[in-house]
C-alpha cells in the first residue's frame, strides 16, 4: 500500500468542485491536525453564523488517525454554531477519522450550498459529489445500510431535513455529535452524507517508538477501574457513571430541581445490560468498547441519553429511555438538547411526562408542520415563549449535560467557559473531583479550581489535536501522547510542547468566539444554580453555588487564559503563543 502524505480537501457545494490541495508544512507545525488545523482552516474559510451558504464546516482526523491506536482515531468538527453564536469544535469517534487519513486527508472543508441534495464519496485519491435525492429525508440506519461499501460515514437524518436547530449528525451508526445545529446547517447545504474509504498507509518515522507507546497506552488502559474495570467503561459504557453521580447527590433530576432520583436502581446501567443483554463496540485500536449495543441492534444509551431520558424527566422505565435514545438516533436528533426541551416543557407546562408521550413529544421535534412552535426551537426559545427563561438549563444555548454543577465546583467552572459550551469531559474535572483520579480533590470549593481548568482544557485540547479520545485522558497522559507524536514524525515533542499546542488552540477558538461577539456573559451558568440547593442529605450537603465565588474563579481563569475581565482574548497573550490576531 503507498504512503499516505496529507492534503486538504476542499468541497464548493454551490460551484460543484470538489479538489486536493498540498498542507503546507508551516500549518501542520503549528496546528499538527484535528481541532487545530481545523480551527486555523475555519478561520480561512471565514467565520460566518446563520447563513449556510457562506458558512464553513472543516472535517480534520486527529495527527494520529489510521494507526490503530487506543483512542486516537477520533475527528474534530468545526463550525460557527448558529445556537452558541460562537465556534463549536467537538471530537467523535468511529472509522471515519481512520479513513480519511488513510486516503491521505488531513482535513475536508465543506463550503457553498448545493442546488440539490448530494453526498461527497471519498474512495483514495478520488472524491466527487454524488446525486443523494433519493436518500434524502431517510433514517440514519437506511442511510448507513446504503453507505456500508464505505469504511466510514457521516450523515444527518430528519431532523436536519425538517430544519430543527436541534439536529446534529450520526457517524458510522452509533456516534452522535453537532450539538450546535451542525445537523440543520448541513441541510440547509444540501449536504446529506460523507463517506469515505482509504487503503493508503500513514506514514511512521519510527515503528520501534510507536509501538512502544502503544504498549504504554494499552497497560495504563487495563490498569484503569473507570476504563476496564468490572464496573468501568468497558463493561457499561458511560452510562456506569450515573449511578456515582446518583449517589454523589449531583444527577440532574426533574430538570435540575432536584440532584437525587431514588429510583434509578431501576433504570441504571446494569439495569439495562441485564434486559437488553447489551456489548460492546469500540473504535477502531481501542481496547474499551464503550457503546453498547443490544442483542437486537438497538444502540444503549450513554451517561447523558440515559440520565436525561430518566431522572431529568422524573422516569424510571429503562424501555422507554432506549427507545428515546434509538429514534435521536434514527433521525438524527441531540438527545441531549432534545431531553432538556422536554424536562423544560414539563416544568412550565406542570405535565407529568409518560414514556410514551416522550416519545410522542420527540416525534414532533422533527415535524416543521406540525406541533408547538417554540417547542421545535429547543429549550431556551421554549421557555423564553412562555416567559420562563429560569427553566432552560443551558450554556452558550446548549442543554446542560448529566452532572449537576451544584455537586462538583471545577466542574461547574468548567461548563461555564467552555469555550464549545457546557463539555463535562473538556477540562477534565470529572477525573479529580468524582472518580478521584489520579488525586482526588474537594469537589465543594473553587479554590485551585481556575488552575484545573486551565491545565485540564489544554490537556484535553492537546490530544484532539492528535484525535484522542477524552475518555482516555482517566488513564492515558500526554507524556504517553508526546511518545506517539515523537515517533510519527521523527522529532521529540514533550508533553509541555504538547500542552503548548492544546493552549494554542483553544485561545483560537476564544479569538474567534470573540470575534463573532462572545463575552463574559456567555460564560456564565443558569441563576438555578446560585439560588437554588440541590438534594442534601446521607451526610452531603448540596447548597447553591456562592456567585462571589464563582466569579472570582473565573476571574482567575480569565488571567490564565490570557483574556482580560471582559472575558476577551489579549494582544499579548496571542503574540505569546504565536496566534493570528484578529481585531
Amino acid at each position: 500500500m503507498p504512503q499516505q502524505y496529507p492534503s486538504i480537501l476542499v468541497v464548493d457545494l454551490t460551484a460543484g468542485v470538489v479538489r486536493r490541495s498540498p498542507l503546507a508544512a508551516e500549518l501542520s507545525l503549528q496546528a499538527p491536525g484535528g481541532a487545530g488545523l481545523a480551527g486555523m482552516f475555519l478561520e480561512q474559510a471565514g467565520l460566518t453564523v446563520g447563513d449556510a451558504a457562506s458558512a464553513a464546516v472543516c472535517f480534520f482526523p486527529g495527527r494520529l488517525a489510521g494507526l490503530a491506536l487506543p483512542g486516537a482515531g477520533h475527528l474534530a468538527v468545526q463550525f460557527c454554531s448558529p445556537r452558541t453564536g460562537g465556534v463549536v469544535s467537538e471530537m467523535v469517534g468511529g472509522r471515519m477519522a481512520g479513513a480519511l487519513a488513510r486516503a491521505g486527508l488531513a482535513g475536508v472543508v465543506v463550503t457553498g450550498q448545493a442546488g440539490r441534495p448530494c453526498g461527497l464519496a471519498i474512495r483514495d485519491d478520488a472524491a466527487g459529489l454524488v446525486d443523494a435525492g433519493p436518500l434524502w429525508g431517510q433514517p440514519t440506519d437506511a442511510l448507513f445500510a446504503a453507505l456500508g461499501a464505505f469504511d466510514g460515514a457521516i450523515v444527518i437524518g430528519p431532523a436536519a431535513v425538517a430544519g430543527s436547530p436541534l439536529a446534529g449528525i450520526v457517524v458510522d451508526r452509533w456516534h452522535q455529535a453537532g450539538r450546535g445545529g451542525l445537523g440543520a446547517m448541513l441541510a440547509a447545504k444540501g449536504l446529506l452524507f460523507l463517506a469515505a474509504t482509504g487503503h493508503g498507509r500513514v506514514p511512521v518515522a519510527d515503528p520501534v517508538g510507536l509501538a512502544t507507546a502503544r504498549e504504554a497506552m494499552e497497560r495504563l488502559i487495563a490498569a484503569s477501574p473507570a476504563l476496564s474495570g468490572a464496573c468501568g467503561f468497558g463493561r457499561f459504557g458511560t452510562a456506569a457513571l450515573v449511578d456515582l453521580t446518583n449517589g454523589r447527590r449531583m444527577l440532574p433530576t426533574r430538570n435540575f430541581r432536584q440532584t437525587v432520583f431514588p429510583e434509578m436502581a431501576a433504570c441504571n446501567a446494569p439495569r439495562l445490560e441485564a434486559i437488553f443483554d447489551g456489548h460492546g463496540v469500540a473504535c477502531p485500536g481501542c481496547p474499551v468498547p464503550c457503546r453498547r449495543v443490544s442483542r437486537t441492534g438497538r444502540s444503549l444509551p450513554d451517561v447523558d441519553a440515559l440520565s436525561h431520558y430518566t431522572a431529568l424527566l422524573g422516569l424510571s422505565d429503562p424501555e422507554g429511555a432506549v427507545a428515546a435514545h434509538a429514534c435521536c438516533l434514527q433521525w438524527g436528533l441531540d438527545p441531549v438538547g432534545a431531553a432538556a426541551t422536554l424536562a423544560c416543557h414539563a416544568e412550565i407546562s406542570g405535565e407529568a411526562l409518560s414514556p410514551g408521550r416522550v416519545l410522542e413529544l420527540l416525534a414532533a421535534l422533527v415535524r416543521p408542520d406540525g406541533g408547538d412552535r417554540a417547542l421545535l426551537q429547543g429549550a431556551e426559545a421554549y421557555a423564553a415563549a412562555h416567559s420562563r427563561p429560569d427553566a432552560a438549563l443551558c450554556v452558550k444555548g446548549l442543554a446542560l449535560p448529566a452532572f449537576d454543577p451544584r455537586g462538583a465546583y471545577g466542574l461547574a467552572l468548567a461548563l461555564a467557559v467552555g469555550a464549545s459550551g457546557p463539555d463535562p469531559w473538556g477540562a477534565g474535572c470529572l477525573a479529580h473531583e468524582i472518580l478521584r483520579k489520579p488525586v482526588a480533590t474537594d469537589r465543594f470549593t473553587f479554590d485551585g479550581k481556575a488552575r484545573a481548568v486551565f491545565l485540564g482544557e489544554n490537556a484535553v485540547a492537546a490530544t484532539a489535536v492528535l484525535g484522542g479520545c477524552p475518555l482516555l485522558s482517566l488513564a492515558v497522559t500526554l507524556e504517553e501522547w508526546a511518545l506517539a507524536f515523537s515517533s510519527v514524525v521523527g522529532r521529540p515533542v514533550g508533553a509541555g510542547d504538547l500542552a503548548r499546542i492544546g493552549e494554542r488552540t483553544l485561545f483560537r477558538q476564544r479569538l474567534h468566539n470573540a470575534r463573532l461577539g462572545l463575552a463574559a456573559r456567555d460564560d456564565d451558568l443558569p441563576e438555578r444554580f446560585f439560588v437554588a440547593p440541590g438534594s442534601s442529605g446521607e451526610g452531603i450537603l448540596v447548597p447553591p453555588l456562592s456567585r462571589e465565588a464563582f466569579l472570582t474563579a473565573r476571574g482567575k481563569y480569565y488571567q490564565l487564559r490570557g483574556l482580560d475581565a471582559a472575558g476577551q482574548p489579549t494582544p499579548a497573550r496571542a503574540a505569546a503563543l504565536e496566534v493570528t490576531w484578529i481585531p
